[in-house]
């Protein structure tokens, strides 16, 4: 069994990342939005592979000088095996090498485990948007690293 990485998302990764995205969330992105996230020069996606399959992604867009983080997903068979973490660290890692200010993004109120996840990381709570998501209806917190 090989080691996994961490690589930049590539065409060829979309079906898996949209397998994924899915499996996760509750009003999943289109697979042409992973398309265009592609082609969108202010977009960076990093994917987890293992054994030539991949198992997570996560992707930020990259706005003047911060980082608004878009999705970070692991496939259900691979959660809770620090795969979340190597993902954010890349997002975080980019965003030092290019001299952001922070990174910013928005969780339903009741992820726990995402919570949890971005706070070991050092992102603070910074506001609440009411009634954000929809199907089931929820607040997101909004979360700020500053850098």
């Amino acid at each position: 069994m090989r080691k996994g990485l961490i690589r930049r998302m590539t065409k060829e990764d979309i079906d898996m990342v949209h397998e994924i995205e899915i499996l996760s969330f509750s009003m999943p992105w289109s697979r042409e939005s992973f398309e265009y996230e592609l082609k969108n020069e202010f977009a960076i996606y990093y994917v987890y592979e293992e054994d030539d399959r991949v198992w997570g992604f996560a992707g930020m867009h990259h706005i003047v000088d911060e980082g608004h983080i878009t999705n970070i997903a692991v496939h259900p068979q691979k959660r809770g095996q620090g795969i979340g973490k190597l993902l954010l660290s890349a997002l975080i890692s980019y965003a030092k090498e290019n001299g952001l200010v922070g990174l910013t993004l928005e969780v339903r109120s009741k992820n726990h485990v995402a919570i949890s996840l971005y706070k070991s990381f050092g992102f603070v709570q910074e506001g609440i948007r009411k009634n954000y998501y929809s199907n089931p209806p929820d607040d997101a917190i909004i979360m700020w690293l500053w850098l």
